[in-house]
């Protein structure tokens, strides 16, 4: 494995929290937005897990910004975080074609258990390469708190059993070009 790009390495904790501030904020917007959709939508399950997410992701950003209240952040521009996916890693990009309104429950703990995952490898690689011990130790925590939520929804996915490929017809399909 070659070693991380030097403009992809967290050099400080004020760095780190902002970076975590952006990725939580972003994860509560895109599961906010994805439950308002399945809402839209008539999926009431789905949203209500996509409501779940969003508040969990509310509170992490919370925790967050608590940690973060002494402390002055940099101003990032978005081109400028320190990912390798245009978004956050809990984010949007990479995910939207397995995001359909006529998904399932076992199908939005899927994409929420991947999103968990990038999360997780997000801090893992920040804990590993930061130029700064404490951002180091910061980051194996969040990476410790982000396997908890990917446990909570490996737990989730059993218990709502494996994504089914086949979905039933719509009788109403969405106008979509070719």
């Amino acid at each position: 494995m070659s070693p991380p790009a030097a403009d992809s390495i967290i050099e400080s904790v004020a760095e780190l929290v902002a970076h975590a501030l952006e990725l939580e904020y972003a994860s509560q917007a895109h599961y906010e937005q994805l439950a308002d959709s399945m809402a839209v939508h008539h999926n009431p399950e789905v949203a209500s897990l996509f409501q779940r997410l969003a508040a969990l992701s509310g509170e992490h950003a919370a925790e967050v910004a608590a940690r973060a209240a002494d402390m002055t952040l940099p101003r990032i521009p978005p081109w400028a975080f320190k990912w390798e996916c245009p978004d956050a890693p809990e984010g949007a990009d990479c995910l939207d074609p397995d995001v359909s309104y006529r998904m399932t429950t076992a199908e939005a703990v899927a994409v929420a258990l991947h999103n968990e995952r990038r999360g997780r490898a997000y801090y893992l690689h920040v804990a590993a390469s930061a130029t700064d011990a404490e951002a180091r130790t910061l980051a194996a925590a969040m990476a410790t708190e982000e396997a908890e939520h990917v446990a909570l929804l490996e737990a989730m996915l059993v218990e709502t059993g494996a994504p089914q490929p086949a979905e039933p017809e719509d009788l109403d399909p969405p106008h979509m070009p070719a």
